[in-house]
């Protein structure tokens, strides 16, 4: 049996989205995206098309939804976990950033992905992290792992041929 869902009007949209934006940090395109999925799945009762870009528009110049401090806010958050700047990039990409509001993102992500590859080498136990040293076969999926996870080749392989409780540098 099929839930009884009430069809969606100009009043019961603009409040799906202010409730979308104070429970979630989100972008201009992903924001969209949540309108239009709720109108498919609960249809539209007024006469007038949906105006799902007015309303992000308007959102947007509202302060509700700001692209460059959700892509700052993303790139931070993913750098903490330990994924790179390619992870970064894609991530952004997804959320429709595009590359004005992203640039700071970007310099953060740049600039913290010595910190993130050493949080991810931590997190999995790789190279100077590992207990024991590991052979060829286990060090090529480590850094299939690292590089899945956005860093760059020469970085990741700082880490992954690492000896256990070696200290790795940071080279400039």
């Amino acid at each position: 049996m099929k839930n009884s869902v009430k069809t969606l009007n100009h009043e019961s949209l603009h409040r799906l989205a202010i409730r979308y934006v104070e429970r979630y940090a989100t972008s201009r395109k992903k924001l969209a995206g949540y309108l239009q999925r709720k109108i498919r799945e609960r249809e539209w009762q007024d006469t007038d098309p949906p105006a799902v870009e007015e309303l992000v528009e308007r959102f947007s110049e509202q302060g509700y939804v700001d692209d460059a401090l959700y892509a700052q806010n993303k790139a931070s958050s993913l750098a903490r976990r330990g994924y790179g700047t390619r992870r970064v990039s894609q991530a952004l990409y997804q959320a429709g950033i595009d590359e004005e509001d992203g640039r700071e993102a970007f310099r953060i992500s740049e600039a913290n992905r010595w910190i993130a590859a050493d949080k991810f080498a931590s997190k999995r136990k790789i190279g100077p992290y590992a207990e024991t040293q590991q052979d060829a076969d286990k060090c090529q999926k480590q850094l299939q792992a690292f590089l899945r996870a956005g860093h760059d080749f020469d970085l990741a392989s700082r880490f992954v041929f690492a000896k256990p409780g070696e200290e790795v540098t940071v080279e400039d």
